[in-house]
């Protein structure tokens, strides 16, 4: 294993090779999501381009008060959709034929292209939540038609996942962090790559390294892989207090009844890597005393379920364990 998962964040980010085409991976602006166009303009703006994604046309006016509650709306909504839906503002002060073409009777006045046609539309200025369940609308008839769908962009980045994950799984740390610090150059919001550095980090030892990572990740937002590996580092870090694994062993095997060296040496395994010891061990002191230490050995075990993930074999069998135990 090289030393690239111990760079700080600036430097793995600068340093790593990348694989995929920056032009290509570049997040579209908004500049190009919501533009301002014409009559001259509108076939290109409006009929063309509803041919690769959904369009959704806003006739307005600068006097127009309604106006200036649906056009931030929309232009909020279609941000957040990240290229999946267009805006284009059409001012009918100044494109008045064009209006009349569409049938435009009362400002804010907004119809759906896709696939260079109309195939809904509103008028007034609608809830913001309604105008996104509108955009949404669009969104699903043209995946029906054929049209938009994931850019190549994006179904690089989203191979290039996958393929950290495996490497991930597979315990070759070395290639899962170079492919999730590349995904991070073209796209720094991808949560589950940053975790991803973070969990190589943790895997490797550097644990501050990890919570340096983490610390990327948008306050206030949940995220069940950051929080189950900020779980993990918890853990490590107090099973690295502890004593010796196999002087622990000796302990259980000379007083049985001695629950702290059993919970100590859980701590231990699961800090090694041997979840389902761990497991074990827990629940070998429920069978012994359930309320030893207020509950405390089901307690670490619902912390480890926390920690390893719902899917993880060792949380399966350690829930079926555990039911057993309680239930019987």
């Amino acid at each position: 294993m090289s030393d690239a998962p111990n760079q700080s964040v600036k430097q793995r980010h600068e340093n790593m090779d990348l694989s995929l085409n920056p032009s290509q991976a570049q997040t579209q602006t908004d500049d190009s999501l919501i533009v301002e166009s014409s009559t001259a303009r509108f076939q290109a703006d409006v009929l063309e381009a509803s041919l690769s994604r959904p369009i959704l046309v806003d006739f307005w006016a600068p006097w127009c008060g309604p106006c200036k509650q649906l056009t931030p709306a929309l232009e909020k909504i279609v941000t957040a959709l990240k290229g999946k839906v267009g805006l284009v503002k059409i001012n009918v002060d100044e494109n008045q034929a064009l209006a009349g073409q569409m049938g435009v009777q009362s400002i804010p006045a907004v119809f759906g292209f896709v696939g260079g046609r109309p195939v809904d539309g509103f008028m007034g200025a609608l809830p913001e939540s309604e105008v996104a369940r509108f955009a949404n609308k669009l969104i699903e008839m043209a995946t029906r038609a054929g049209i938009g769908g994931p850019s190549e962009a994006e179904s690089q980045v989203a191979a290039a996942m996958e393929a950290a994950q495996a490497a991930l799984e597979a315990e070759d740390y070395e290639r899962a962090y170079q492919i999730f610090a590349t995904v991070l150059r073209h796209a720094p919001d991808n949560v589950d790559a940053v975790v991803g550095v973070a969990t190589v980090q943790f895997k490797t030892g550097d644990r501050d390294g990890a919570r340096e990572t983490l610390s990327m990740l948008p306050e206030g937002e949940s995220h069940a892989g950051a929080d189950a590996l900020i779980k993990a580092i918890a853990l490590d870090e107090e099973a690295a207090k502890l004593g010796d694994a196999a002087e622990l062993e000796r302990r259980i095997e000379a007083n049985p009844a001695d629950h702290q060296a059993r919970f100590d040496l859980a701590m231990i395994r699961n800090a090694r890597g041997d979840r389902l010891g761990a497991a074990q061990a827990l629940i070998a002191i429920m069978e012994r005393d359930r309320d030893w230490q207020e509950d405390g050995a089901r307690k670490k075990l619902l912390e480890f379920f926390e920690a390893w993930g719902a899917k993880d074999p060792a949380t399966l069998k350690g829930r079926r364990m555990l039911s057993s135990l309680l239930f019987r």
